[in-house]
């Protein structure tokens, strides 16, 4: 979905992810005897599994893994380890580094607690992994990511204590964290996500993901609801996949 009404700004992680992936598409389909219009509807647990959906190279640690993220930890909030097994799993599909990887593990771990109402002080707690650690089980994250886990992010000085939304997950993602440990409304948090300068956008959805489960829906600034474009769709969308994770049971 684009407000525009195609693709604009993907990044070149993302880009060559989804070519490749369509690419696999197409051999995966010509070895099955599949049309590739019925692609998207295939059901077969065991074909599904025969495909690799992990199409990116190896060492591509770009913040794209992280501004999607949400969708995962909402779906499966009520399954902690899988919310966040898969929010790593989601990661890997266009960014194939370890820290990518660990990034969206912890992240959508974060997440997740705060759908489950965390108050502010657990979410920032400088031993969360540890705390939480069978979430994780009990895999470390990469010493990068670690280090943002107990609190890296915490620095007053902001941009000129080195805090930078740069396109480099480890960057991207302690300056989101930075900005929601900062500030106390979600408004501020995005105003001052965005203010960091660099790469502001991608910065400001990351901690808007985290923030939003957060603080909730009722306290986003009405002022800006109205101008987000398709809302009532995006509303709906959450709804609904917040629907589909209460019918989901793991195996």
């Amino acid at each position: 979905m684009s407000s525009t009404g195609s693709c604009f700004d993907i990044g070149a992680a993302t880009s060559d992810s989804l070519n490749e992936f369509e690419y696999r598409q197409q051999q995966f389909a010509a070895k099955h005897n599949i049309p590739i219009a019925q692609l998207d509807y295939l059901s077969d647990a065991g074909l599904l599994t025969k495909f690799p959906v992990k199409c990116s190279e190896s060492g591509v640690a770009g913040n794209g893994a992280l501004m999607r993220l949400t969708p995962v930890p909402l779906f499966f909030y009520r399954h902690p380890v899988h919310a966040v097994e898969y929010s790593g799993f989601s990661g890997m599909i266009t960014h194939g580094d370890q820290k990518a990887y660990d990034a969206c593990r912890y992240y959508g771990a974060l997440i997740v607690a705060a759908v489950q109402g965390a108050e502010k002080e657990e979410l920032l707690d400088n031993k969360f992994y540890e705390t939480h650690l069978l979430w994780f089980n009990s895999i470390p994250l990469a010493p990068e990511i670690m280090k943002i886990a107990h609190g890296s992010y915490k620095q007053k000085g902001g941009y000129d204590a080195g805090i930078r939304g740069k396109g480099y997950i480890v960057n991207a993602l302690e300056a989101a964290l930075w900005a929601f440990w900062s500030e106390e409304t979600f408004e501020k948090g995005a105003l001052a996500a965005v203010n960091l300068g660099d790469d502001t956008d991608t910065t400001a959805a990351i901690y808007g993901q985290l923030a939003g489960a957060y603080y909730g829906y009722k306290k986003l600034p009405g002022k800006w609801i109205q101008h987000v474009y398709a809302n009532r769709f995006l509303l709906g969308l959450s709804k609904w996949i917040a629907y589909e994770g209460e019918m989901w049971q793991p195996n």
